[in-house]
């Protein structure tokens, strides 16, 4: 079903299917995908809850995927739900099903999403999208292991392994009161987060090599050297799309084999985030931009230390090695206030 291999230093997970989109993930040598390698294996040995968290373009749905196919589900039903592309008033009937009759429009029974997934994996991709009322019985068939068709008394018992996903700050949107706090913690059993394409620029050269060599195999096109000013400009460029918009600008260049082009339009973008930047004397205030550099890095590195830690502030001041106070000076200089780095009732 899959197998491990090597390509160009790093490590790919090959499924049978199209390539990556049957749920390839092609990892990097970079600490943090290094570790995510790592943390993947294990994870995918159990049933627990797993939460992705990233920038869209990351690979979270890939590597929901890739999770499925290592389990020992991989030969059962994966179940995608979007929670951002379907109605409120609709998800629910689409995650749990109905029987015939339930309201008006059900003409005949229908299996849920829930269902159609039992024995597999059911993926909820952008799961902060899910509206107050859907979370409540979402925490409920969670808690319980099972679930009633709208319509129905019937309990159905569930066999189904969860993966979330979400391109936001849960706790944040837990604080606003836009997302359970009950369900966060029974979603976040084991969390998996996805950096920044900009965060693993070292991973760059394998990543253009991968898709380079995937699409011209599946286009049928010849081998081309990539020109040294395009990787060049790759390497400076901040990827807000990630991975997705990476791969979209390869699949291009392949097809149409425009690398004049593709310079000129990096290079059009490099110098509109210049802009963004210059004072109106035209001036680059250097010690300007790497204060907010740095500030940038700090609030990362400090969002990081305060997940592990359950958002235990006292406890994240001592792994930093800085005093509580200098924490929350800290937290306020990067934005992050007490209403959005603690949850309600959590020990401080």
């Amino acid at each position: 079903m899959s197998a491990l291999s090597s390509s160009a230093g790093g490590t790919v997970l090959e499924i049978e299917g199209s390539g990556r989109h049957a749920g390839e993930f092609l990892f990097g040598n970079s600490p943090a995908m290094l570790d995510l390698k790592r943390k993947i294996a294990l994870v995918a040995s159990t049933d627990v809850p797993v939460l992705l968290t990233g920038e869209s373009g990351t690979g979270k749905e890939t590597l929901a995927v890739q999770i499925h196919r290592m389990s020992r589900r991989a030969k059962n039903p994966f179940i995608k739900v979007n929670c951002a592309a379907i109605p409120g008033a609709l998800m629910e009937s689409e995650l749990f099903g109905f029987e015939r009759g339930a309201f008006t429009g059900a003409v005949q029974k229908r299996m849920g999403k829930f269902q159609q997934a039992t024995t597999g994996t059911i993926f909820l991709d952008e799961i902060a999208d899910l509206d107050l009322a859907l979370q409540a019985k979402l925490l409920h068939v969670l808690q319980d292991g099972n679930m009633a068709l709208i319509g129905s008394s019937e309990d159905i018992t569930l066999d189904t392994r969860v993966i979330c996903s979400t391109n936001r700050e849960l706790i944040a949107a837990v604080q606003s009161g836009n997302f359970r706090q009950d369900l966060f913690y029974r979603i976040n059993v084991m969390h998996l987060h996805l950096p920044p394409l900009r965060q693993r620029r070292t991973d760059l050269p394998e990543l253009v090599h991968y898709f380079m060599a995937h699409y011209r195999k599946s286009f049928g096109r010849p081998g081309t050297k990539i020109p040294t000013a395009l990787m060049d400009l790759f390497e400076a460029y901040n990827w807000p799309g990630n991975i997705r918009e990476l791969e979209n600008i390869l699949k291009q260049l392949v097809i149409l084999q425009n690398e004049g082009e593709l310079i000129r339009q990096l290079e059009t973008k490099l110098r509109e985030e210049l802009d963004q930047i210059v004072d109106p004397d035209g001036s680059v205030p250097l010690k300007k931009y790497v204060k907010a550099a740095v500030l940038k890095v700090e609030k990362e590195l400090i969002l990081k230390v305060l997940r592990h830690n359950r958002w235990n502030r006292k406890k994240s001041a001592r792994v930093l090695k800085i005093s509580y106070r200098a924490l929350l000076y800290k937290l306020k200089e990067c934005g992050l206030d007490q209403r959005e780095t603690v949850l309600p009732g959590e020990a401080e």
